[in-house]
């Protein structure tokens, strides 16, 4: 893309009611654009940074077995009667509206009932299991205080996966390998060392379930971490009988502040009891399918990344994270020679499947370079007279600060490595 076809623009400063680090750099960069409290809209730059995020997760998704749906975001209030949560003291950030026909419906909060309730069509026995259905849809939550950016919104992006399992057993088997695929995507996005599987409430569904937290001094979450082990207990039950539990002994764990990015729970048969979700075993017999339910806020984590890894120049996006691969300025001064140049290495990046963005505009170098360095892209590439004249092309790694001059015969080898 080149930067002076993109309709939005970077600004120096984010609105005044918003003061989350993640909000500032991703508005001020042109990332999202703020519609209302807990509303945003993601911009060009923006969307390719989710969908990024969302390729990784949909990829361990699909490693360990997931099958990916897409339900919709209006909900029947039929199937969230039948386990008892359509109440507003049941679940207290319903969004509801009501049919002009009559009757009420729900936007999407989460969607166990609706998954369980398909599920009955197509679950009847031992051999239909296990199953893993997973979607990426938008849930709508009626925060009373919707704050900290795109961290906690009320209209956002999940990745929620739903295991139907034949027996404790079987789920139990699921449940870890999920764990281990999270910790592996946010390897990949770049957290996974400040990421830690954390023990927590199981809340209504369980006596404990996992939460993945990455510390982060913006976080809402206390937890307590045991580096050596790489797990933490979240302040919520941080009891001494859970600590003799995990073997951990209070003096090896440090406090930290820390930030929700997903999160896996046990289900039991709650779900598929209440609403006839039932097989039939070797011998005929009728048992309760086992579920677990396992989410993921790609939005969420996009502004975690921002609030861990920037610095005070702007945002510095992972690899596989990031909008475009390489930032190419052409610094010409009016220089026909360096603006050919710069147009000749983008024909050559575009050719051999190298996304970049292109900044063409006729804009004073230091303008560039801060725009550069709000947007975050990982390695720039500089063009001007005095790199041609050095027969190279200045390669910046935005992560180390390094900077090498790279022949122009080796760019492409160089980038790919």
């Amino acid at each position: 893309m080149r930067q002076s076809t993109l309709f939005t623009k970077t600004r120096k400063s984010a609105p005044k009611d918003e003061v989350s680090k993640n909000a500032e750099l991703l508005i001020r960069g042109g990332f999202i654009h703020k519609e209302m409290a807990g509303v945003y809209s993601y911009l060009p730059l923006g969307l390719r940074v989710l969908n990024n995020i969302i390729h990784v997760i949909r990829e361990e998704m699909n490693a360990i077995g997931g099958q990916e749906v897409a339900l919709p975001a209006l909900q029947s209030s039929k199937v969230w009667e039948a386990t008892d949560r359509w109440r507003d003291d049941a679940i207290d950030v319903w969004f509801k509206t009501e049919l002009k026909s009559g009757g009420e419906l729900g936007l999407a909060t989460t969607h166990e009932e609706p998954l369980t309730a398909l599920m009955t069509e197509y679950i009847q026995s031992y051999k239909d299991l296990p199953k893993y259905v997973y979607q990426f849809q938008t849930k709508f939550r009626n925060e009373p205080r919707a704050k900290s950016g795109i961290l906690r919104t009320r209209e956002f992006l999940m990745k929620d996966l739903y295991s139907f399992s034949r027996d404790e057993t079987e789920f139990r088997e699921f449940y870890e390998l999920c764990a281990a695929a999270y910790k592996k995507i946010f390897a990949r996005l770049g957290i996974g060392d400040k990421t830690y599987r954390t023990y927590a409430s199981g809340g209504s569904f369980s006596k404990f379930s996992d939460e993945f937290q990455t510390v982060c001094g913006a976080g809402e979450d206390t937890i307590y971490v045991h580096k050596e082990k790489g797990i933490a207990v979240n302040k919520e039950v941080c009891t001494d009988e859970v600590l003799a539990d995990l073997s951990i002994p209070r003096g090896e764990l440090q406090e930290e502040k820390a930030i929700e990015v997903g999160n896996i729970f046990p289900l039991g048969t709650r779900f598929s009891d209440a609403l006839g979700l039932v097989y039939k075993d070797e011998t005929g017999e009728g048992k309760s399918v086992v579920m677990g339910s396992y989410g993921i806020g790609p939005g969420r984590v996009m502004g975690t990344i921002v609030e861990v890894l920037s610095n005070g120049d702007g945002i510095i996006w992972p690899k596989e994270v990031a909008p475009f691969a390489a930032h190419l300025i052409s610094i010409s001064g009016g220089n026909a020679d360096v603006v050919s140049e710069a147009d000749r290495l983008y024909d050559l990046l575009t050719a051999h499947g190298i996304s970049a963005l292109y900044d063409d505009r006729e804009l004073r170098a230091g303008e560039k370079f801060a725009d550069s360095d709000l947007i975050g892209i990982p390695i720039r590439l500089v063009i001007s007279e005095k790199t041609i004249s050095e027969g190279g092309v200045e390669v910046l790694d935005r992560k180390t600060g390094a900077t090498t001059l790279v022949p122009e015969s080796g760019i492409i080898e160089y980038l790919k490595k």
